[in-house]
């Protein structure tokens, strides 16, 4: 060879590089359908609407070129990632992802070292830190001063309440925009639109869908792209694997969907959105929704003596004395779950759901207690009255401890009109039955009881 010549092992041919051909290449057909279909501008996302319409405000702040540090909140499949690549897409931003789940404190300085290299070449530099939220409080601290000065704009993603899982200056130096999950016709729009597509997605496949399948698609998905995407790829693959022709039909779907799998962490916000939704449900008399909520629980995974326990609180702080049996019924509720367990525990739990739902409710006892504690706080220490007091002793008799206590059961109608109360506390009523159910003829016999007093007070 001599000194101009090149070794090429593959020569080039005139043509322009295919990039696609690598399986790197985010249309590559090895990749996955949901990741070959990714957005590639602020107009082909689906279901953000409130943010990105023109005039939004985060499309807004896209357009000005002002894109500040911020936090993109919303469910699994609603495009955080996506949208985050397309936030950082102009030619003077450098667009860094990082992972919480396997980065740390090592490499947020590498990349602030990058963007301080950066900011004097006036490049900006994006950090795109996913699940935000698994990083401790010492490795979100290791943010702060960079995203204050401006050196890195930070865009992070959770699918936590970032007022719970984010600290309180970080969150105070960015703003949060909430992504909601895909509605039923945004995910039938991205699915026919993943089945055209011949470049990115299914339209090389020849596969046509019955729309009942992507409907039944779009309704598994519970507003997940990426999951209805998946479930489209799977279906189609299980279709050509059988020697279908025709169709892609709801059966088939149903084989690549299988169990459907709620979203209801145990301890994050979705489980207590649930539960709150569960005994809102039931103080409102609404026994078909409170249902609805306990399966959902269920279904989840829930812990069905977590359940059984929200059950009997909620016999004494909503229904109380209004309906009497709802406490026992609860407890023996708990009770049969403690020893049965499930399955068979869900009728126990369906029964006092129903039971508790449907009962006249009052909230009385508590309220009574909320007073009788403030007056507490307020009194301090008020006096015993003397007959009201222990004397055990012959000198406690001799200092008027007892002195004139009435045995109630001694009376005609089981009732003494002395005053119980301290004195300091004055004439205070703390417990004001309501008239619903049982706790109707209480209020009666306690207004008597009452006017008894004050007329021997007088």
């Amino acid at each position: 060879m001599g000194d101009g010549d090149s070794l090429e092992l593959f020569p080039s041919t005139g043509e322009p590089e295919d990039r696609s051909a690598s399986p790197a290449h985010p249309t590559h057909p090895a990749r996955p359908l949901a990741e070959r279909m990714r957005p590639r501008n602020l107009d082909e996302v689906l279901g953000q609407d409130a943010l990105l319409a023109p005039g939004a405000p985060l499309r807004t702040l896209i357009e000005r070129g002002e894109l500040p540090s911020l936090l993109l909140w919303g469910p699994p499949g609603t495009g955080k990632t996506t949208l985050a690549r397309l936030l950082a897409g102009s030619p003077d931003s450098d667009f860094v992802p990082l992972s919480a789940v396997v980065a740390g404190i090592k490499d947020v300085r590498a990349v602030v070292a990058d963007a301080e290299r950066s900011r004097r070449l006036g490049r900006r530099t994006v950090l795109f830190l996913d699940e935000i939220h698994r990083f401790n409080r010492a490795q979100q601290d290791a943010l702060l001063p960079h995203v204050e000065a401006g050196t890195i704009t930070l865009v992070g993603a959770t699918t936590e309440n970032p007022s719970f899982e984010v600290i309180g200056p970080l969150l105070s130096r960015t703003r949060v925009f909430t992504l909601q999950a895909l509605g039923f016709s945004d995910l039938v729009a991205l699915l026919e639109r993943a089945l055209v597509d011949e470049e990115r997605g299914l339209g090389t496949s020849g596969v046509e869908a019955d729309p009942e399948a992507i409907r039944a698609v779009a309704e598994a998905a519970d507003g997940d792209a990426r999951r209805a995407l998946g479930m489209l790829e799977t279906a189609v693959a299980i279709h050509a694997a059988s020697g279908n022709e025709g169709m892609l039909t709801p059966e088939a779907v149903r084989d690549a969907v299988g169990r459907r799998m709620l979203l209801h962490d145990r301890d994050r916000e979705e489980h207590y959105n649930v539960v709150s939704a569960f005994i809102k449900s039931l103080r409102a008399s609404d026994p078909d929704a409170a249902l609805y909520y306990l399966a959902r629980m269920l279904e989840g995974g829930d812990d069905p003596l977590f359940l059984a326990r929200r059950l009997v609180v909620f016999a004494s702080e909503d229904v109380s004395n209004a309906e009497p049996a709802a406490l026992p019924l609860a407890l023996a509720a708990y009770q049969t779950i403690e020893r049965i367990g499930l399955p068979e525990g869900r009728l126990t739990l369906a029964q006092a759901t129903t039971f508790l739902a449907t009962a006249p409710k009052s909230n009385a006892s508590m309220l009574a207690l909320d007073r009788a504690t403030e007056a507490v706080r307020q009194h301090g220490n008020a006096e015993v009255p003397m007959h009201l007091r222990n004397a055990p002793t012959g000198f406690m008799k001799e200092q008027g401890y007892g002195e004139g206590y009435q045995y109630p059961h001694d009376q005609p109608d089981t009732f003494v009109p002395d005053r119980n109360l301290p004195d300091a506390l004055g004439e205070v009523e703390f417990y004001r039955p309501t008239r619903f159910g049982r706790e109707e003829p209480i209020a009666d016999r306690l207004a008597a009881w009452r006017e008894k007093r004050r007329r021997a007070d007088r």
